[in-house]
C-alpha cells in the first residue's frame, strides 16, 4: 500500500483530499504545519514507512511549504514532493520546486482532477526501479 504524507493547515482540505482520495487505498498520513510535516517524515522514515509521495501546501503556519520541502529534501533527497496550491503559478511556487519539489497541481484542477493527477503519480513512481 502507498503512503501519502499530506501537509495541509486546512483541515476541511485535508478530509477532502482523504474522502477524494478514498479509492486509490493510500496510507494516508496527515500534518496541519510545516514543522510537523518535517518532523513526520521523519518519523514515518524511521517506522519504514517513508512517503511514496508528498503533497505541500505552501502557505502553512510557522515554517512555509518551501521551507518545509527543503528541510524534508535534507532528510531525503530523494523524497517526491508536489505542491497543492492555490498559488500555482506565482514565483512562490516556483520557489517550491526550485527547493525540491517534483511539481506544483493548480488547486483549481478541483479534487476529482488531483484524485487523477495522484493516481498517475503513484503509477508512474510504481514503475520506476
Amino acid at each position: 500500500m502507498a503512503v501519502m504524507l499530506v501537509i495541509e493547515d486546512e483541515e476541511p482540505i485535508q478530509e477532502l483530499i482523504k474522502e477524494y482520495l478514498a479509492p486509490l487505498k493510500l496510507e494516508i498520513y496527515q500534518a496541519y504545519s510545516g514543522e510537523e510535516g518535517v518532523d513526520l517524515y521523519k518519523t514515518l522514515m524511521k517506522k519504514k514507512k517513508k512517503p511514496d509521495i508528498v503533497i505541500m501546501d505552501l502557505k502553512l503556519p510557522g515554517i512555509d511549504g518551501v521551507e518545509a520541502t527543503k528541510r524534508i529534501m535534507e532528510i531525503d533527497p530523494k523524497a517526491k514532493i508536489y505542491g497543492f496550491t492555490a498559488y500555482f503559478g506565482t514565483e512562490w511556487a516556483k520557489e517550491l520546486e526550485r527547493a525540491g519539489a517534483k511539481g506544483v497541481i493548480a488547486r483549481p484542477v478541483g479534487f476529482d482532477g488531483f484524485r487523477d493527477i495522484v493516481k498517475d503519480l503513484l503509477l508512474r513512481l510504481s514503475r520506476k526501479p
